[in-house]
């Protein structure tokens, strides 16, 4: 895939470019285009608190570059905002018991999600009844989302009907299997992916469907399961048994429970000789990955922060803001990885890759 194609699907090279403001976006007024705040909107933030905004995140696995560049984003604009952050240590049960803590006595004027499962937890699908206990009367703004429609967040990219919006962080499936065949020519892939996780059955399902398009096979194996829970069990034969069964790639989808066991998969893809295809940053950062086509984290925090700012600044209505990707994307290679494994990418890819050496 040269650079010329590469952009053609919609990709660009290098890191992903964000405008840190939009001129007039952050101009006060009582609601959209001066108009009264629309019923759902948010409340300007109570001079009791210095007229900083109030904002819970909500995290999974700690501090990532997502909710740095989230910050950052405010700071650049000059915008103020109290934070506080509760993080779940990568278990979306503990949502509830949070949210019963801290709303009561910290009324935050905007709630920021990381992941599908925190997303669902605190905002539930856009069909769930009335009484299902989700939160509806505060806006809730998520990122690292990979398929929001699939897992019914919102109907549609354009609206999410409700009170949500976010960052979508996954690069289209087909593209990413695209730039994989370029790297590397396949007739079998294998995943590995959490059951329970909506969005990565989504992504199966995509990926069985270009699949079938190049006369190739997808081999899906999902993670063990304790009760609703995935776990890292036996992951190491997992990632062998599928090199045994033909995969000449295996795809690591934006799967939230799996990036948490990516220090385990990776090096047993490499001691199997199995070069593997990240749909995340973290993965080509963290977790020995080979190549991947992905946004960059901070660059989706700082996506999320601008539909965050709208909500708070200009008190346009979650519902009205679409939830969008990043226009352009990064095609990073990992070298050391490429040299371990004898598998180097076609020369003209070097023109337009990010190489980590």
């Amino acid at each position: 895939m040269d650079r010329r194609s590469l952009l053609v699907l919609g990709l660009g090279a290098g890191a992903a470019g964000l405008v840190g403001s939009v001129p007039g976006a952050f101009a006060q007024t009582n609601g959209t285009n001066g108009q009264p705040r629309p019923a759902g909107a948010p409340a300007s933030a109570p001079a009791a608190r210095g007229d900083a905004f109030r904002v819970l995140m909500l995290t999974f696995r700690g501090d990532t570059d997502v909710e740095r560049g989230f910050r950052d984003y405010f700071a650049a604009n000059d915008i103020k905002v109290e934070f506080m952050t509760r993080d779940v240590e990568r278990d979306a049960s503990k949502v509830k018991p949070i949210l019963a803590e801290v709303l009561p006595t910290f009324r935050p004027n905007l709630i920021y999600t990381y992941g599908t499962p925190l997303t669902l937890g605190v905002a539930g699908p856009y069909d769930a009844p009335p009484t299902a206990g989700f939160v509806r009367d505060i806006p809730v703004v998520f990122a690292l989302v990979a398929a929001p429609v699939q897992v019914k967040i919102a109907p549609s990219l354009a609206s999410s009907g409700r009170n949500v919006t976010g960052a979508v962080h996954v690069v289209p499936t087909d593209v990413q299997l695209r730039a994989m065949q370029s790297y590397k020519a396949f007739k079998k892939v294998g995943v590995i992916y959490s059951p329970n996780e909506s969005n990565s059955v989504a992504i199966i399902d995509e990926m069985k469907a270009f699949a079938g398009t190049i006369g190739a096979e997808v081999l899906a194996q999902p993670l063990t399961m304790v009760g609703n829970k995935p776990t890292g069990d036996g992951v190491e034969d997992f990632v062998r048994n599928l090199k045994a069964q033909g995969a000449e790639w295996l795809y690591l989808p934006a799967d939230t429970f799996l990036a948490t066991i990516f220090d385990r998969v990776g090096p047993a893809a490499l001691a199997a000789g199995l070069p593997t295809f990240g749909a995340t940053e973290f993965f080509l950062r963290e977790g020995l990955g080979l190549v991947g086509l992905v946004s960059r984290y901070y660059s989706v925090g700082q996506l999320a922060a601008s539909k965050a700012a709208e909500i708070l600044v200009q008190h346009v209505p979650p519902q009205d803001i679409p939830i969008e990707t990043l226009k352009r994307f990064a095609l990073i290679i990992n070298m050391n990885v490429a040299k371990q494994l004898g598998v180097y990418p076609p020369i003209a890819m070097l023109n337009y890759a990010e190489v980590i050496t």
